[in-house]
């Protein structure tokens, strides 16, 4: 009986033995619902993700430190579906080059239609993160960030592809792909936060920045 009124104190029944992984996707599940619907990263509280997940705040101590661990496990995942989502758009493109574009244009629209996961993505200031001048290559970055940037590494392949098929004079294809990462960031975030200036459509914009940043011949 003791059990039960725990369970439905919470108005969710406790999970049975074995089931604290489920119960742990269940939670970051829940974040994210919170950050989709807020809109804001500072709507993110362990109140209000146990709220939407249907338990008890102390409860989630259980398989989350605190409030920034929970946010850590709601960006391996946005990070992993970005990738997933540039891989999906060029997956079937033959041309290298339209391939570059239908990558970047992904990105972009990632950006777009889901600007409070993307804000949490780029837009948080991180401590302990490594200074320029010890990070040479991406090799030279802690292992969960080399795996979270997997995108910007399908980027950068996608333009050396470009080069190899004579369609790029890019000599130096990383160089390249992390400027024209960085203004695709900056085409996002501008029409984000300066919403009624007459800028051109990101698509557009997505596709002049790729040929002109990407060095494309043809």
């Amino acid at each position: 009986m003791k059990s039960e009124a725990a369970g439905s104190a919470t108005g969710r029944t406790r999970n049975r033995r074995g089931e604290g992984a489920l119960l742990r996707d269940e939670i970051v599940a829940a974040a994210e619902r919170v950050l989709e619907r807020e809109g804001n990263e500072e709507a993110l509280t362990l109140r209000s993700v146990a709220r939407e997940a249907g338990i008890s705040a102390p409860s989630i101590y259980t398989h989350f430190a605190d409030r920034d661990a929970i946010l850590e496990a709601v960006l391996d995942i946005a990070f992993e579906r970005l990738r997933g989502i540039v891989l999906t758009s060029a997956e079937d493109v033959a041309d290298p080059v339209e391939r570059l574009v239908a990558g970047c244009q992904a990105y972009a629209r990632f950006g777009m239609d889901d600007p409070a996961r993307y804000r949490v993505l780029f837009g948080r200031q991180r401590t302990g993160r490594p200074t320029l001048e010890s990070v040479a290559a991406l090799a030279d970055l802690p292992e969960v960030w080399r795996r979270r940037l997997e995108a910007f590494t399908v980027l950068v392949d996608a333009l050396r592809e470009c080069v190899a098929a004579g369609r790029s004079t890019s000599t130096d294809p990383f160089a390249d792909a992390t400027t024209l990462w960085t203004s695709m960031h900056g085409a996002v975030v501008m029409r984000q936060f300066v919403p009624g200036f007459p800028m051109p459509p990101i698509e557009r914009a997505v596709d002049d920045l790729v040929h002109r940043i990407g060095l494309i011949t043809a």
